[in-house]
C-alpha cells in the first residue's frame, strides 16, 4: 500500500471523515466563484446530520458543466489553478477542469495508491501509454509514478514497434495505457516475431474503456501479464478513481477523497449494495472543480462495504458495465457493447477487434456483428455454436460478419466499437 494510514481507515471512522469532508466541499461551493453554487443557496453544511441526507441534494450533470464552458463552473480564480483538462467533447462542447496545486497533489496521491494496488513499489519501470495532452491519462500516470518513486518511461499514445522495442530494452515492468491498446501490441509482436515473454513487463494497468472478463484474459494469456481495472474521469479529477486489486473481489474506490452512490436511472432513487444503476460521485478534496452529486453516466453496483482480503478497508463497487448512453436498442432489446465482447472472445479464432453495425433497413432495425478472425478462423462448429450464443442473448437474429485480420481501421485513442446508422 502506498499509504497504510488511509487505505485501511475502519469504515466508521472513514464515514465520520466524509461527513465532515462534505460539509466542507458544500461550504466551500456555497462561497465560490462557480455558478454552481447556485442550487445549493438554501441549504447549509450543518443541514447535513448524515450522509444519508447526501441523497436530499440535487444533481450536477455534464449538460450543467457544458453550459458553464469555460470557466464560469469553476470555484477559484483561473489564475489560482496551475493546469486545466478536458473531456474530449466529442458529443458537444468540452468539460473543461480546473486544477489547483493542492489538486493536482491529491491526483498523485489517489494514482500512487492505485499503482501500488497493482503491485508495484519504487523499484518499477512504467511505461505510460495514453497521450500527454488534453486527455488527463498520461499526466495521471506520471504523477502518480512520479510520487510512487517509479521509473518512468514517458512514451505517449501511438507508435506501437517503438513501444514494444523500449518495453524490451528499458527492462519494463508496467505499463499503462487504454484498454483496448493492448490488442494492437500484440498485434504488432505477432507480426515481427516479437516474445513478451523474453521481457520483464508483468503488469497491465488499464482503462477509459468498457472492457470485457473475455478480453482480461486474453490480454494476460497473450502477454504474460496480470491486469487491474483502474476507473476515473476528467470531471471528478481525472483517472485514480479506483482500481481493482490482486483480490479481484471488485474495484477500490477511494472514500477519504469521494463519495459513490448508485441510483436509478431513469428516477434518480438511490439503489441499495447489489444493484446495478448509475454511479454518482461526489468530490470531497478537489478545489478547482469541487462536485456534489455528479452523474456519471456509467453503470455498475456496490458489491461490498466489508474490508477486502487485501487488507483496505475502502468500499468496492464492480466493474463499469457501461455507460447510460452506450446502451444500444435494437429491435426493441436493450444491452451493452461489452456483452458482445464477452461472447466473441471465448473463441480464440477470432481477435479483439470487432464493430457492431446498426441501420435500418425495411423499417426495421438490423445488427451486423464484424469481427476479425486469427488465423483460420472458426470451425463450422464454433461458427454454429457462437450464431446460437449469440441469439440466446439477443433474442433475435444479428448478421455475423468474419473478416480477416486488418480489416477494421486501426485508429489512435478509443477503439469504435459502434456505427449506429439509424436516424436519431
Amino acid at each position: 500500500m502506498f499509504n497504510f494510514k488511509m487505505e485501511t481507515l475502519p469504515r466508521e471512522e472513514l464515514k465520520k471523515l466524509q461527513l465532515s469532508r462534505l460539509r466542507e466541499t458544500l461550504r466551500f461551493l456555497k462561497n465560490s466563484r462557480s455558478k454552481l453554487k447556485e442550487k445549493f443557496k438554501d441549504l447549509e453544511p450543518e443541514d447535513l446530520k448524515t450522509l444519508e441526507d447526501l441523497k436530499y441534494l440535487p444533481f450536477t450533470t455534464k449538460e450543467e458543466l457544458r453550459d458553464c464552458y469555460p470557466f464560469a463552473h469553476i470555484a477559484v480564480e483561473p489564475s489560482e489553478c496551475s493546469r486545466m483538462h478536458m473531456s474530449s467533447g466529442t458529443t458537444g462542447i468540452p468539460v473543461m477542469n480546473f486544477m489547483t496545486a493542492r489538486d493536482v497533489e491529491q491526483w498523485g496521491e489517489i494514482m500512487a495508491r492505485c499503482l501500488a494496488c497493482a503491485g508495484l513499489t519504487s523499484k518499477d519501470r512504467i511505461q505510460i501509454m495514453p497521450s500527454f495532452g488534453l486527455f488527463n491519462g498520461g499526466f495521471g500516470f506520471h504523477y502518480g509514478a512520479e510520487k510512487l518513486g517509479c521509473f518512468i518511461v514517458p512514451a505517449g499514445a501511438g507508435r506501437t514497434l517503438m513501444q514494444l522495442k523500449l518495453i524490451k530494452d528499458l527492462e519494463v515492468t508496467a505499463i499503462g495505457a487504454i484498454a483496448s491498446y493492448p490488442a494492437r501490441l500484440i498485434e504488432v509482436a505477432k507480426e515481427i516475431g516479437y516474445d513478451f515473454s523474453k521481457t520483464k513487463l508483468r503488469v497491465a494497468i488499464l482503462g477509459a474503456e468498457t472492457w470485457s472478463d473475455e478480453y482480461r484474459k486474453r490480454i494476460e494469456e497473450e502477454m504474460g501479464v496480470k491486469t487491474y481495472d483502474i476507473i476515473g474521469m476528467t470531471e471528478t479529477g481525472g483517472v485514480g478513481l479506483g482500481i481493482d486489486c490482486v483480490a479481484r473481489e471488485g474495484i477500490h474506490v477511494w472514500e477519504d477523497h469521494y463519495i459513490v452512490e448508485i441510483v436509478d436511472p431513469q428516477t434518480g432513487q438511490v439503489l441499495p449494495p447489489g444493484e446495478e444503476g448509475e454511479m454518482i460521485i461526489t468530490t470531497l478534496t478537489r478545489e478547482g472543480l469541487p462536485l456534489i452529486r455528479y452523474r456519471t453516466r456509467d453503470i455498475t453496483k456496490i458489491l461490498s462495504y466489508e474490508p477486502c482480503t487485501c487488507g483496505r478497508t475502502h468500499m468496492r463497487i464492480d466493474r463499469i458495465k457501461g455507460r447510460t448512453d452506450d446502451m444500444l436498442k435494437v429491435k426493441g432489446v436493450n444491452f451493452y457493447p461489452s456483452q458482445i465482447e464477452e461472447i466473441l472472445l471465448k473463441y480464440k479464432g477470432l481477435s479483439s477487434y470487432y464493430q457492431l453495425v446498426i441501420e435500418t433497413l425495411k423499417g426495421k432495425d438490423e445488427m451486423t456483428i464484424i469481427v476479425e478472425k486469427i488465423d483460420q478462423g472458426l470451425t463450422q462448429k464454433e461458427l454454429e455454436q457462437l450464431e446460437l450464443e449469440l441469439y440466446d442473448f439477443l433474442g433475435f437474429r444479428s448478421k455475423l460478419q468474419i473478416v480477416p485480420e486488418g480489416t477494421i481501421q486501426r485508429v489512435p485513442g478509443k477503439a469504435v466499437r459502434i456505427i449506429d446508422k439509424r436516424k436519431k
